[in-house]
């Protein structure tokens, strides 16, 4: 059975996830993993959208594995002045100007969980296991503080170690927003902003994506994202810019299906975005 979807349970059911992390970034799934995961989340076409990078096992801007139409996308992260968004990329072909800046920040991204690992070991006189590679984040390393001898579990590690305003916390290169925005639009058959209602400020995110091509309206929100969701804010603003409403799971786990587009917002999204 799929599993329990975000909101209204008699709403339309997710006819594709396109929000997905696998182990190229932070997620747990592999690529041969993704059609089982698929198939058990109710859904056939699955966006992996691995944080600031591509995946490196997916050779094609769409493919077909067992069944399951696997779109090649990426989740970048920006500099919008005020607050940092993410911006998800769909249909990604590999240009120069993109790898440059995937390149960039993936070697930050090594740097920066090098001095988190230090930092998490001298503070807490343990060991971590955790390779220093490319697509590493916070989420690896929480999952290893939660393995170690550390006394904090994956959850405890962010709000008492790693987090934001931990005192292992290491900030990390993050490109501006006209910077992102102009490479996924010359790399991605489709350019959407993500979960407004996650930010500080999610009017002013939901500004940035009126000259984007789409914006996450399904997505399972929870604490307080969850109180501030609106989707008819969503809605309007998708209206008047004519954006294309996109939604997943954004898992990093195996659960697929949990969020994403019904059929007709499914069916504008597939119509931008050849062989879908």
């Amino acid at each position: 059975m799929p599993p329990d979807r975000h909101g209204d349970p008699d709403g339309p059911a997710p006819s594709a996830d396109l929000h997905v992390h696998t182990t190229a970034s932070d997620g747990v799934l592999t690529v041969p993993d993704l059609a089982a995961a698929a198939r058990e989340g109710g859904v056939d076409v699955v966006a992996v959208t691995d944080h600031d990078r591509i995946h490196p096992e997916l050779d094609a801007p769409v493919t077909t594995r067992e069944g399951v139409t696997v779109i090649r996308g990426i989740e970048l992260r920006v500099d919008a002045g005020d607050q940092r968004l993410d911006l998800l990329g769909y249909g990604v072909e590999a240009t120069e100007g993109l790898r440059s800046v995937t390149d960039r920040i993936q070697e930050d991204r090594k740097r920066r969980g090098a001095e988190i690992v230090r930092k998490v070991e001298a503070h807490l006189d343990v060991a971590l296991d955790v390779e220093l590679r490319e697509g590493l984040g916070r989420p690896t390393i929480a999952r290893a503080v939660e393995e170690s001898d550390a006394p904090y579990d994956y959850k405890g590690a962010f709000e008492h170690l790693i987090g934001d305003d931990g005192p292992c916390y290491v900030e990390r290169y993050v490109p501006e927003a006209a910077t992102g925005v102009e490479v996924l639009r010359e790399s991605c058959a489709v350019v959407g902003l993500a979960h407004p209602f996650r930010y500080r400020d999610p009017e002013a995110a939901l500004d940035l994506a009126r000259d984007l091509d789409a914006v996450e309206r399904y997505y399972p929100y929870s604490g307080s994202s969850a109180e501030r969701e609106d989707p008819a804010l969503v809605d309007r603003v998708a209206e008047e810019a004519d954006l294309v409403r996109t939604g997943g799971s954004d898992a990093h786990d195996r659960t697929l299906g949990v969020a994403g587009p019904p059929a007709a917002d499914f069916d504008a999204f597939a119509a931008r975005l050849p062989g879908v």
